[in-house]
């Protein structure tokens, strides 16, 4: 009879109660990537869940930013490692090394991606987009 009970508490957890593993960008706040030119972890009370994951912000300004906008500060390509996909592979952006090409934020692997890519971005991102296109019809 207890365990009915116990079960039924946890459909009434808030929205924002998730686990570190739903955080995007580990926590990384988005919209210092384009205004810092930074990767600044987000504050634990500044949240947003947005697509399914809790985004983190610095500032309750950068927040608000997000809010009016997710597409404009969520980084290109799904966060996917831009030199990864221009070379035909799918693999996870490292939320501490980025890019931020015009006025969009793009996630690379490691040091050496983002060089790569600051070596040549409008190559590596064309090639990279059109890897993108073919896993996302």
């Amino acid at each position: 009879m207890i365990r009915p009970i116990l079960a039924s508490l946890f459909l009434f957890l808030p929205a924002n109660a998730t686990m570190a593993e739903d955080w995007a960008l580990d926590g990384m706040d988005p919209v210092s990537y384009g205004m810092e030119n930074a990767a600044v972890p987000g504050r634990n009370d500044l949240v947003t869940v947005w697509r399914g994951q809790a985004w983190h912000f610095a500032s309750e300004h950068n927040r608000n930013l997000f809010e009016a906008n997710p597409k404009a500060y969520a980084p290109g390509l799904g966060g996917l490692c831009v030199v990864a996909l221009s070379e035909g592979r799918s693999e996870p952006g490292n939320p501490r090394y980025f890019v931020v090409i015009g006025q969009r934020t793009y996630l690379v692997r490691s040091e050496r991606a983002r060089e790569r890519l600051l070596a040549d971005p409008q190559g590596i991102l064309m090639r990279a987009k059109a890897v993108w296109v073919r896993l996302n019809p």
